[in-house]
């Protein structure tokens, strides 16, 4: 009795099925992986500290406080989707528009990624936690899972306009330059607001994070 129910599985496995397929192709059109799942290949920097593990890239900083792991290539404007696990007190950074020397922050452009609730956190700057632009631009708290979740987080470029959307609300949109035109938050120089192409990556400062599904849609072409 249980057979004659198989052909009436396949038959609405065939007719649905590509209706999944396609819905998935078209949320996630335009995309191409920066992260392959498997190896590093596409990215430069420290190897040695971020690794690729299980379809996820790992840092293990060794000492030295976990240094920056880069794309090869140079982006302009995109939209950038990621997924990212921090552990306790977990501090990294995604630096933008970046040059492969000097601080990103500075001579680039860097969104925190920061474990907000921390207890060591609890007296920085408003421009110093998670999703702000650093040192410019202050993102709205209270969106992050908890610690060893897995949160999802959307950034779109358009230089100098900014969107960050994380966990499906936006916790920053502005323009950096117009932000920054009577100086910046804290009070220093960042030559590289300036800047409308660079290097993606991922700044580290001595914590454990994991990312995965890391993916791009560039919105202008870019020679590099």
């Amino acid at each position: 009795m249980q057979f004659r129910f198989w052909p009436k599985l396949i038959f609405l496995f065939v007719v649905f099925a590509p209706c999944f397929y396609s819905f998935s192709q078209e949320t996630e059109q335009g995309f191409t992986p920066l992260f392959n799942g498997k190896n590093l290949d596409g990215w430069v920097g420290n190897k040695s500290s971020y690794l690729a593990k299980d379809g996820i890239i790992v840092i293990e900083p060794k000492g030295g406080g976990g240094g920056n792991l880069f794309t090869a290539k140079e982006y302009g404007d995109f939209v950038l989707r990621f997924e990212f696990q921090l552990t306790p007190g977990a501090n990294n950074g995604l630096g933008f528009h970046a040059p492969l020397d000097g601080d990103a922050a500075y001579v680039g452009k860097e969104l925190q990624i920061l474990d907000n609730e921390a207890e060591k956190y609890a007296g920085l700057q408003v421009y110093q936690y998670h999703g702000s632009v650093y040192g410019v631009m202050a993102a709205k708290r209270g969106f992050l899972k908890p610690v060893g979740e897995w949160n999802q987080q959307e950034v779109i470029v358009q230089h100098p306009k900014i969107k960050v959307i994380l966990n499906g609300e936006t916790i920053l949109e502005g323009d950096y330059l117009e932000a920054s035109k009577n100086g910046t938050l804290d009070k220093k120089e960042h030559p590289g607001l300036a800047r409308s192409r660079g290097h993606i990556g991922f700044l580290g400062h001595g914590d454990v994070v994991h990312f995965r599904n890391i993916r791009i849609k560039e919105l202008t072409p870019t020679t590099k």
